[in-house]
């Protein structure tokens, strides 16, 4: 009975696996879909993120390859994008100050039909054509070019829902913007900016003088203006915004608030796409002041002397000299600058800008003037219609070869200048006289030592002769002036010609106001 109920049992197992062998073979198991993982690292939990952040992925196929992904961004774009990376950098928008985004990412596996295929559509999703290498740059796919032969895509993509946390921007001053203790109404600003989520979401910069609620806003990219005054004599003053310090860009809108012969204050803030406002900065900050002045006239005086007691003398003299020709015309009308003690942020920008604020300019110095500067503004002031008279010698390390003539021609209209020699220098009661009898121009005298004296050879075509030098120590031309009357050159310091019958008052009269033409 026993042998009997296992031979049943034997026989009834066997047709189970016989059945189970012909099921299988009749319905194989088709090619399985992928799967898909999604993380955000470093974090290992998903929390309010910056708008800008990096997502891995993977894939897993378990009969097959994974040749890439399709990913999607919920909220932000309808489209699915192909990609064979692991990973990306996303950069997403910010529609409000905190937001959130889904991310949908699906594996592909391999097991494509070896054809190009101009569209795909599986799980109910038109993915477009299979992404090819376009090597002829045609736009369309061409026979030959390599392709990814896509085969199954995850119907069920991995996703993460990131909450997007925006952050402010932030300012700071640029390490090169400063103020003085007092200017013009002119000055450059510079400043830095930043954004957690990338500097492309600063929208916009807000700038006022003395009043933040009365501001100009600029474009989120400026990081650097010139401020300068529109017109000295309206009221209230208003500002022209040169953007990058450029006279070729001056924004459309003016900024008010200066205040004219007070102190000021400027104020700047960035606001992102979201609206989120950076911290606000100021400058001047709470221990300093920045006084404005308004020109009191036409004229400016520049002092590129360095300070000693002596250089305060020079100071006295010409305050005296101008104060005095014209019949005293001029008393009370004129601006001075002293370069050695009044610094200027961006001096190439800012120091062009001052001047032109003044159609009638005098440059004073020793022998080290600022010839870097002089060679910046000199040029581009004579074109906005400014006229200018200098005094000054000119040092050099060499005492037998001529001073480097391209610098000196980039202000002066000179052939040559000669070297400056052991002799090379005036002693008190030498005589600098007219070039000719046509000349009329007050014979000079010295009235101290002067060294580093050296003459030249004026352009012959815009230029006319006016003092020459004829003396055992050195002689030649040492000045002249432009036959548009518009550049004067003594390389000489006045200050230090005043001796005899002290005919210096009569030479800058005789520029300024018969060859300059001023009128006060």
């Amino acid at each position: 009975m026993i042998k009997l109920l296992r031979l049943v049992l034997l026989f009834t197992s066997g047709l189970i696996l016989l059945c189970c062998a012909e099921d299988a073979v009749n319905n194989p198991v088709g090619n399985q879909p992928p799967n898909t993982g999604l993380f955000l690292y470093p974090d290992s939990t998903i929390t309010q993120q910056p708008s800008r952040l990096k997502v891995h992925w993977w894939g897993d196929d378990p009969d097959g390859i994974i040749v890439g992904f399709y990913f999607m961004w919920e909220g932000i774009d309808s489209s699915w994008i192909f990609t064979v990376e692991n990973d990306s950098t996303f950069s997403l928008p910010i529609g409000s100050a905190d937001t959130t985004y889904k991310l949908m990412v699906s594996a592909v596996d391999g097991s494509g039909n070896s054809f190009y295929d101009n569209e795909v559509i599986q799980n109910g999703i038109n993915y477009g054509s299979e992404p090819f290498i376009d090597e002829n740059g045609n736009g369309v796919f061409d026979e030959g070019e390599k392709f990814y032969d896509l085969g199954l895509i995850d119907p069920t993509p991995a996703s993460l829902i990131f909450p997007i946390k925006n952050t402010p921007p932030v300012l700071e001053w640029s390490e090169l913007s400063f103020l003085p203790d007092s200017s013009f109404p002119v000055m450059t600003f510079r400043w830095n900016a930043d954004d957690l989520d990338g500097v492309e979401t600063i929208e916009s910069i807000n700038i006022a003088l003395n009043d933040t609620n009365n501001f100009v806003t600029l474009d989120g990219s400026i990081r650097l203006i010139t401020l300068r005054i529109k017109d000295v004599q309206s009221f209230p003053p208003e500002m022209e915004i040169m953007i990058n310090g450029s006279d070729q860009n001056i924004f459309p809108e003016l900024l008010s608030g200066l205040i004219l012969d007070a102190e000021n204050k400027f104020y700047v803030q960035a606001v992102d796409l979201s609206g989120a406002e950076s911290n606000r900065i100021v400058l001047p900050d709470s221990n300093e002041i920045w006084y404005v002045k308004k020109p009191k006239g036409k004229v400016l005086i520049f002092d590129d002397l360095t300070a000693s007691s002596s250089n305060l003398e020079a100071t006295l003299f010409y305050r005296n000299m101008f104060g005095t020709i014209g019949g005293g015309s001029l008393a009370g009308k004129y601006d001075e600058y002293d370069l050695a003690n009044q610094v200027l942020p961006f001096e190439n920008l800012t120091l062009f800008e001052t001047i032109r604020l003044f159609p009638y300019t005098f440059w004073y110095s020793g022998s080290s003037p600022s010839l870097d500067l002089l060679n910046i503004v000199t040029n581009k002031y004579l074109q906005q219609g400014g006229k200018i008279a200098f005094s000054l010698t000119l040092q050099d390390s060499s005492l037998t070869f001529p001073f480097d003539l391209s610098t000196l021609q980039g202000f002066l209209p000179i052939d040559s200048v000669s070297a400056i020699i052991p002799q090379g220098f005036l002693l008190p009661g030498a005589d600098v006289l007219p070039a000719s009898v046509q000349v009329d121009y007050p014979p000079l005298k010295t009235s101290v030592t002067i060294a580093f004296v050296r003459t030249f050879t004026p352009n012959s075509v815009i230029t006319t002769e006016i003092y020459e030098l004829i003396n055992p120590q050195i002689s030649g031309t040492i000045g002249f002036i432009t036959t548009d009357k518009s550049r004067f050159f003594i390389g000489l310091p006045l200050h230090q010609c005043n001796g005899g019958d002290q005919n210096v008052d009569e030479l800058l009269d005789k520029v300024f106001f018969e060859e300059f033409g001023l009128v006060p």
